[in-house]
């Protein structure tokens, strides 16, 4: 029987596996801790599964990387896991050994009382065949900076100025992030390490990151690096938050001043991001929609008693859950609300009752549901969810609305 544990000193291993998944045509490059163990790193706890529990000298089969987190959901923080760096050598794959990680880390989950795992997959179809399912979509816009030359002449960024922001000045970016944070989903809650280490660090090369100031305060800044070649270089930006409307467009402004020596700018932003309908030339604009990362709920029972609902909603339904991993998401639950908050549990340990079930759908349908990617409406129009009748679908796209979603941090 494996073994689910634990890498404690074993990081060379850690590091050979995860360089021969994720950039194997570097070559595995001998682990040096003074190189390696950055404080970016370091961050997280790694596991590994184990042929057994025996042999306690032996090498894992299977590794995984877990961020302790916590995140906007339904205007509310709750306490997350951010899954990473799952990697098999090839010696091992097709055993069940990432089968048996997953399952395994679902369950220290559930025990630490993570409420959702969060994911960016290297194939979306392998992780929704364990319950995880897209979150939501990243929309990147590719342009000639003179595309921007519209914010410039609306003259927003003259009421305000633009500085260049080290890490040890996060706090300053910290209140208009949070407003961000308050609009989307599974906005990450960043302590100190993350905003110092994940938004000011890179893997290669750490971007650069300026703030607009405007009235003494930070109203908005972007988070960017110069890749491509000298003379054709690219302005990508990872992340642009801006407080109002006037802030993204000297945000824009800001971007456009790059004319004289980028060729291209490309920016990725959210769904809802108004960058299309700002432009005078969006024909100009190249936008490519991508899938984002990937959600799952660790315990229906736990997470739909926590989240907060319509105050105006009172009702009772039962909902019949299949789950691939986790035996104790799979059966029939019971949920019932009341003044805004949720109550709900599992009445059977097995379908056999799904007849008497208002709807069915399984963990990967109803984590879409929890976190907002999708109504009770979306998901019955393309039977990911089979309701007693209309009225039950009308009831649940009451209680868990469609919401913004948007985590565009990778892990």
């Amino acid at each position: 029987m494996v073994d689910y544990r634990p890498l404690s000193d074993q990081r060379a291993v850690f590091h050979e596996f995860r360089s021969y998944a994720f950039r194997p045509d570097s070559g595995v490059s001998p682990y040096e801790p003074d190189e390696h163990d950055t404080p970016r790193a370091l961050r997280g706890s790694r596991r590994g599964i184990y042929e057994s529990a025996d042999a306690a000298d032996d090498d894992p089969r299977s590794v995984c990387r877990h961020y302790w987190l916590d995140a906007t959901v339904r205007g509310e923080t709750h306490p997350i896991a951010g899954l990473a760096s799952v990697a098999t050598p090839p010696e091992f794959r097709r055993q069940g050994y990432v089968r048996e990680l997953l399952a395994n880390s679902l369950a220290e989950y559930r025990e630490r009382d993570r409420r959702f795992s969060v994911l960016w997959p290297f194939s979306y179809g392998f992780y929704h065949k364990y319950g995880w399912e897209t979150s939501n979509r990243i929309v990147t816009h590719e342009f000639d900076p003179e595309v921007c030359s519209f914010a410039t002449a609306a003259d927003a960024a003259s009421v305000g100025s633009f500085r260049p922001v080290e890490a040890d000045e996060f706090g300053e970016l910290v209140p208009v992030y949070e407003r961000h944070a308050e609009r989307y989903a599974l906005a990450i809650d960043r302590d100190e390490d993350w905003w110092r280490h994940r938004t000011f660090g890179g893997h290669d090369v750490d971007p650069y990151v300026y703030a607009f100031e405007r009235d003494g305060r930070v109203a908005g800044y972007l988070v960017y690096t110069i890749d491509g070649d000298r003379g054709d270089w690219t302005m990508a930006v990872s992340e642009l938050v801006a407080a109002d409307h006037e802030a993204f467009l000297a945000l824009l402004s800001f971007c456009h001043t790059h004319d004289s020596q980028v060729e291209r700018v490309r920016l990725r932003l959210p769904a809802d991001a108004p960058f299309r309908e700002a432009v005078r030339a969006p024909d100009e604009v190249e936008t490519t929609v991508t899938n984002g990362p990937m959600v799952r709920i660790v315990d229906v029972a736990e997470v739909l008693s926590a989240l907060s609902y319509p105050t105006s909603s009172e009702t009772a339904l039962t909902l019949s859950v299949t789950d691939p991993l986790a035996d104790w998401n799979d059966g029939l639950f019971e949920l019932t609300v009341a003044d805004g908050r949720g109550r709900c549990e599992r009445v059977s340990e097995t379908r056999d009752n799904d007849a008497t079930a208002d709807a069915t759908l399984d963990i990967a349908a109803l984590s879409e549901l929890a976190v907002g990617t999708r109504s009770a409406t979306d998901l019955a129009r393309t039977n990911r969810l089979e309701a007693a009748d209309r009225e039950v679908v009308s009831t649940l796209a009451e209680l868990v609305p469609k919401t913004p979603v948007y985590l565009g941090e990778f892990f």
